[in-house]
């Protein structure tokens, strides 16, 4: 039994809890996480834990169960609104978030971001310290990296999202970053996670590549737990037996996840897919299934990009995908529903551009 407290935990509330385990015959361990109590008991039948729940100063009791609450709807029934600049994720519409996946250089960056905002992007996206499979491969700027991002952002207005990897990097990286990245290869580092829960700054949490939903929502338990929840979760793509694409993009967790979190949810087509070409399609379908936003690698020249070229998009295909999404966004909204809207108008969605020779994936 673990027993989850209220922030408003008071002493005597405290004591009672405690008798009422030790009336069960076990010694209770008591502890901190984040801003909370947590107690942690013995097994117990469910009659105990419904005795347990009523005490004041419960919020909710575990027993052999995933433990998450924070996350779900049972703490917060509202959404969760995560502001960003001004970008808003969990309001109306998709907002895109876009950009290199490497801050490779200033000319680079302050090109692709220029590019981004005029497309109608909305967040700027970067790796300054970027995980890679090999150790020989191309690794980020580090702190340079974090330095021309902020560069690009006084250029462009846009705020910044960008990953931080290591406990020792998180307040460097918060200082630079108005939304910090947990990428897949981090989901389950869990100190990292307590850490980035320590700050204020928005979160961006990505599935891990094998991750379940239940192991996405207990790892922003972790972030939430230490008192921020301003949380934006993302669906990347898992892995596996499909080798036609870099990733499967599981686009069912975003209607899942809409049930079970207050959370929004974000999708990124880029790294799930692998593949340019349908990179737009992917992109679209987060669209028509309620996704709060996409976020799409973008480089000016594809073939010289140090990180994930093959994936990144064109800017005049970004332009494109905006319009797109837009579109999409206007024909799901409540009003376009209405009969007479129905009758007298239908939206009409532009072809995405065309561009020859796409870059085949390795």
């Amino acid at each position: 039994m673990i027993i989850l407290c209220r922030t408003d935990l008071t002493p005597a509330q405290r004591e009672r809890i405690l008798a009422e385990i030790e009336g069960l015959g076990f010694e209770a361990f008591v502890r901190t996480v984040g801003e909370r109590t947590v107690i942690e008991g013995p097994p117990a039948s469910s009659a105990a834990r419904c005795e347990v729940e009523r005490l004041a100063g419960v919020e909710r009791v575990f027993v052999n169960e995933p433990g998450a609450h924070l996350v779900t709807h049972d703490h917060r029934s509202e959404p969760t609104l995560v502001r960003v600049g001004d970008a808003v994720f969990g309001g109306p519409g998709t907002l895109v978030i876009a950009g290199p996946c490497a801050v490779e250089s200033l000319e680079v960056m302050l090109d692709v971001a220029r590019a981004v905002r005029d497309a109608g992007a909305c967040v700027l996206r970067g790796g300054a310290f970027k995980p890679r499979t090999s150790p020989y491969n191309f690794a980020g700027l580090g702190r340079e990296g974090l330095e021309i991002l902020a560069e690009a952002r006084a250029e462009t207005g846009l705020p910044v999202v960008t990953e931080v990897m290591d406990t020792r990097d998180v307040e460097l990286v918060s200082e630079y970053a108005d939304m910090l990245q947990i990428g897949s290869r981090s989901m389950h580092n869990f100190p990292l996670l307590t850490e980035v829960g320590r700050t204020r700054k928005p979160v961006l949490l990505k599935r891990g590549m094998n991750a379940t939903i239940d192991e996405l929502l207990t790892s922003a338990e972790y972030v939430l737990a230490g008192g921020n929840e301003q949380v934006v979760l993302c669906e990347r793509g898992i892995r596996t037996f499909e080798r036609s694409t870099r990733n499967t993009l599981d686009l069912s967790a975003v209607p899942i996840l809409a049930e079970r979190t207050h959370l929004p949810v974000v999708v990124d087509p880029s790294h799930a897919s692998g593949r340019r070409q349908i990179v737009p399609s992917l992109a679209r379908a987060a669209a028509a299934v309620g996704a709060a936003g996409v976020i799409v690698e973008v480089h000016t020249d594809p073939s010289r990009a140090r990180s994930d070229g093959p994936q990144a998009i064109l800017p005049d295909e970004l332009t494109q995908l905006v319009r797109d999404i837009r579109a999409i966004d206007a024909a799901l909204a409540p009003s376009s529903l209405a009969p007479s809207s129905l009758a007298s108008s239908s939206p009409v969605v532009p072809a995405p551009a065309e561009h020859p020779d796409p870059e085949p994936v390795p």
